[in-house]
Formats: structure tokens, sequence, C-alpha cells
């Protein structure tokens, strides 16, 4: 099991993150991955909605009545300001509209898993195989695939990319890009819906430097892809990184259930500066799926 930290709620509510203290399972769930801990350890939640039992032995019932209002009218206002929020946060948590602000923190990626880059062997059937996925292998200008061991939220990963804005920092290129590889989404209970909304979320936190982002969804929705439960997201991506001409990317996220305790990836991102083709080439590569067996 993994260490402490907020997962999605193994209970399967939408949106909702549950604490795991690196034992057990908190009482305590909220819409927002990055906060901090919650305090008063499993089932830490008491509140002013907690009777003591003690009033029933106050002479004075008047002021008993009156601290009984108070409790009530506190408890109403502490659900108005939680509806308030969760109401707030619906929107970007869905990915139904744009969004704005600070990027989520690395913290929102699964844990890397140590991994050695092995040497793209040329498959024999013309296609690019990771994980539990495969496409056929793309053309010119595209490159032949090759290990990818960068990606937080996938291991097993073939890449292939074409270089759209080479040395615009420190030796590093722009590039657009399509893989596929196995799904590293925490201890195995997310849904291709969850861990869609991770990846999205690992993907602007950690591959735009300190640049903010903002998400424009385009898709949300479940699919299949090979008789496979799946979730794709197509989002596009706005920022604006210092010596960097692309100031966006659509970015295509499809998760498929490729086995019943684990899921794979297939994952393209095509910078608005690139040849239209580009987009093209990664749709039919999507589109063209298959599931391993």
């Amino acid at each position: 099991m993994s260490s402490a930290g907020w997962y999605p709620d193994p209970g399967g509510q939408p949106g909702m993150y549950r604490y795991w203290t690196g034992s057990s399972w908190s009482a305590a769930i909220t819409n927002n991955p990055t906060q901090a801990p919650p305090v008063g350890g499993i089932g830490g939640i008491g509140g002013p909605g907690h009777s003591t039992g003690q009033q029933q032995h106050n002479p004075d019932q008047r002021r008993s009545q009156t601290g009984w209002w108070l409790v009530v009218g506190v408890i109403v206002m502490v659900l108005a300001v939680l509806a308030w929020f969760a109401f707030r946060n619906l929107g970007g948590l869905l990915g139904g509209s744009s969004s704005a602000g600070s990027n989520p923190t690395q913290n929102v990626c699964p844990k890397q898993v140590a991994t050695t880059a092995t040497s793209a062997a040329t498959s024999a059937d013309g296609r690019v195989h990771g994980g539990a996925l495969s496409y056929p292998q793309l053309g010119s200008p595209w490159s032949e695939p090759a290990p990818e061991i960068r990606v937080p939220f996938g291991r097993d990963v073939l890449v292939q990319a074409v270089t759209i804005e080479p040395n615009y920092k420190d030796n590093n290129s722009w590039v657009a890009s399509v893989l596929v590889g196995e799904l590293v989404a925490g201890d195995g209970f997310f849904s291709p819906q969850q861990g869609s909304e991770i990846v999205v979320k690992c993907i602007m936190g950690v591959f735009y430097d300190d640049a903010e982002v903002v998400r424009d969804d385009k898709v949300n929705k479940a699919t299949k892809v090979d008789g496979k439960d799946a979730w794709l997201v197509e989002t596009h991506l706005s920022f604006d990184i210092p010596n960097l001409q692309a100031k966006g990317e659509l970015a295509i996220i499809l998760i498929v259930a490729t086995k019943a305790e684990s899921s794979s990836i297939f994952y393209a991102s095509i910078p608005d500066n690139a040849d239209p083709q580009l987009v093209t080439d990664a749709r039919a590569a999507m589109a063209d799926l298959k599931v391993e067996s």
C-alpha cells in the first residue's frame, strides 16, 4: 500500500479523495487532493454538530435552548460554506469548463516507479506497443519508437515524437508526441475516469515549468477501445513560457481498462504551432488502438 496521502475515494464517489494514513483509510474526504492532511486522524471529524449530552442536566432550560440554537446556526453556516466551495470547484474537478489559476503541484502525480530504458525493438507487426495497447507506427516526420522513462504517470512506455522548437531552453526541445504505456495511478482502485483526471492534473503540474496553465476541455466522456471500458479527455492547454513560441497545445488522454487489475494509457500532445497534419496522425493512431491479449 502507498504512503500516507490523498487518493481517489475507494468508495467510488466521483471527484472525491480520501486520506490514507499509511495503514488505514481516514473518514475525511475532500475534492482537493493537494490540501494538508486532515486534523484528528482516523474519524477526526468532530465539530459543533456533535452533542456532548451535558445540556440535559443544565437547570437553566432557556440557556440550554439558546445554546442549542447557536449550535444549529453554526452547523448551518459551516454547511453553507462547504456547499459554496464545492459548487465553485465542481467545474474544475469534472473538467467541464475553462479553468485558470495555480497549477496542480507535482504531488498530484502518481509516484514514479523506477524503471530502466530498454532498446525499442522494431515490431514485426508494424505497431508500437506499450502497456497493453498498440497503435500502427507513424511514419515521417515522426521519430522511430523509443522508450520514455520520464513520464510520471506511466511505465513500459514507447513514444514517437516530432521536434517543433529545438533548443528553446538549456538544450531542451519542445515536441509533438504520441505514446502508449501502462498507467501508473496509485493502488489499483482508479477507474478510467479518475485516472484521466489524475493524468491531466499531473501534466499541468510538471510539464510547463512554472507557467500558469489554463485548461479548456473539448471532450470528456466515456468510450470503448477494442471492447474495453475507457475514458477520453481532449483538452486545450494554454501557457506562456519564456523563449517558447508555442502558447498552447492539444492534449489527448485516453485511459483504457485493459485488465482487471490495471489500465493502459494513450497520450498525445500537439503544440498549436505544429503542422495540423500531426493532429490528424495522432487521431488516426488513437482510432486504430488495439488491446493486447
